[in-house]
């Protein structure tokens, strides 16, 4: 697994605590934190599966 794909899990994991913390602290800025955890599960997505093309196995990164 590339560097990068582990720093955006990283952030994703991170940022899914702070939502649950948000909204349990009653605080509307926990939907901040669930897209940013959204957008950084995407870009994990992304950099594996590209990692995975260029290497030869796997899917394409369009596919």
């Amino acid at each position: 697994m590339p560097r990068i794909a582990l720093y955006t899990l990283a952030v994703c994991v991170l940022a899914t605590a702070a939502a649950v913390v948000s909204f349990v602290q009653g605080s509307l800025l926990g939907i901040v934190w669930v897209l940013l955890a959204g957008l950084s599960s995407n870009m994990t997505w992304y950099y594996v599966k590209r990692d995975r093309a260029t290497r030869g196995g796997g899917t394409s990164v369009t596919g």
